[in-house]
């Protein structure tokens, strides 16, 4: 006798109800919130590990980005075809344990190398996350919900952000930098737990009429091929990597410079950068989220044209917060320039699933992952330290060798507009 199901399907092949899918999203967006909440955590925290371990801006830059990055975007392209092989649940457990642990080991270094090394470790756990998530999410979502559930899911970014800065800060002030990483680590717990709340969706069961088999995924040598004949596509991914670099880049920073250059406290700068991130970016991800609704029945370039115009903008705030000796007017400034950060981020994997096939989306995605958090993870830290560190000696104020520093890596916003520009107009030679 046939059940409810159909006579063809089973409980554990039911397609989940739209509570299950939304609790799904509730929970892979607390998981993504963590991750980055991990990034910022030490972000905050960057002036008491300095002082403890006597270390130069590139030092910092070092273990604040590199050393978290040498793996993460390394990973992810192999961490994301394991992603399509094996259970999604255990491995996003997996990876959230991996970089918690690894986490609270980075409380424990007593030294530079120990605490670069640990925070390799974070990096191989975090690499882990995304990947399954997002695999999870489209079997989670119908077709026409899925640009919904992933404008929801990036509310991980200003949640997790706001959440590290603010936790960090306020346990930091009291405890000490290793007791807040102590925190940080901790906070895994109930999100981990919940996990396990959620079943493991059958893959593909929203695309039975487009079921593509493994051996029909493009890979990566064609991927880069037609990146190398469109135009539009290298633009675009120009554009977001030097996007990331020019907003999030510089956030890296901000509490290192708002404590020498402003006189603000560890905790005191750790929850404005917080009430930045957490307020100031889901204000703006939501009128971000609603602007993509009128986009839906316009040309693919005039999207292109929006990311070119927000990333030209940030420029003017990113400049002047480090321009102005004016502490108030800085903050505002920052308030502008850490709230659009992110905005860029959903438009753009929209531009690139219009763009490629649905064979190569998969690896256009990890493509784009990998230069951003390159620039985000990598250069940002890096260079933006290496250059403080380089004028340092030329001034006859030396601890404003970081806000020089980043008043520069601010302007290479308009470099990022530029190739949003170019985007557009190839976008418009092609038909859109």
């Amino acid at each position: 006798m046939d059940d409810a199901l159909g006579p063809q399907t089973s409980i554990k092949d039911a397609k989940p109800t739209a509570l299950a899918a939304y609790w799904a999203l509730f929970v892979l967006t607390a998981v993504y919130a963590l991750n980055i909440a991990d990034r910022y955590v030490l972000s905050t925290l960057i002036e008491p590990i300095r002082q403890e371990f006597n270390l130069s801006d590139s030092a910092l830059g070092l273990v604040t980005g590199v050393g978290l990055a040498i793996f993460y975007v390394t990973a992810g392209i192999p961490l994301g075809v394991l992603a399509d092989r094996v259970n999604r649940k255990r491995m996003i457990v997996a990876a959230l344990s991996a970089w918690s642990i690894m986490t609270m080991l980075c409380g424990f270094t007593q030294s530079f190398l120990q605490l670069f090394f640990a925070r390799v470790g974070v990096g191989v756990g975090e690499a882990g996350g995304t990947p399954p998530s997002q695999s999870m999410l489209a079997d989670y979502f119908p077709r026409e919900r899925r640009p919904l559930a992933t404008s929801l899911y990036t509310f991980g970014v200003p949640i997790g952000s706001a959440l590290g800065s603010m936790v960090a800060a306020v346990v930091a002030e009291i405890y000490g930098w290793r007791a807040a990483l102590f925190a940080a680590a901790a906070m895994s717990l109930p999100v981990v737990l919940l996990m396990f709340s959620l079943r493991e969706p059958r893959r593909g069961q929203f695309d039975d009429a487009q079921t593509i088999a493994p051996g029909e995924a493009a890979g990566l040598m064609p991927v880069l091929r037609f990146l190398r004949q469109s135009k539009a596509s290298l633009h675009i991914l120009a554009g977001a990597t030097i996007a990331t670099f020019s907003g999030m880049g510089l956030i890296w920073w901000t509490p290192a410079f708002l404590h020498r250059s402003h006189g603000l406290s560890v905790g005191e700068a750790g929850m404005q950068v917080g009430w930045m991130n957490g307020v100031g970016g889901t204000i703006a991800l939501a009128i971000c989220t609603l602007l993509m609704f009128r986009f839906l029945k316009r040309p693919s370039s005039s999207l292109a044209w929006f990311l070119a115009i927000v990333t030209a903008a940030i420029t003017v705030p990113a400049a002047i917060a480090h321009a102005t000796p004016d502490r108030d007017f800085a903050l505002l400034n920052l308030w502008l320039l850490i709230a659009l950060a992110n905005v860029y981020i959903g438009p753009t994997f929209a531009l690139l699933h219009n763009l490629f096939p649905p064979t190569m989306r998969g690896v256009a995605v990890a493509i784009l992952l990998f230069t951003a958090n390159i620039a985000n993870l990598v250069i940002a830290p890096q260079a933006i330290g290496m250059l403080s560190d380089a004028i340092r000696p030329l001034l006859a104020e030396p601890e404003s060798s970081l806000r020089i520093a980043l008043l520069f890596s601010a302007l290479t916003g308009l470099w990022g507009a530029l190739h949003f520009v170019l985007a557009a107009r190839a976008l418009a030679r092609e038909g859109d």
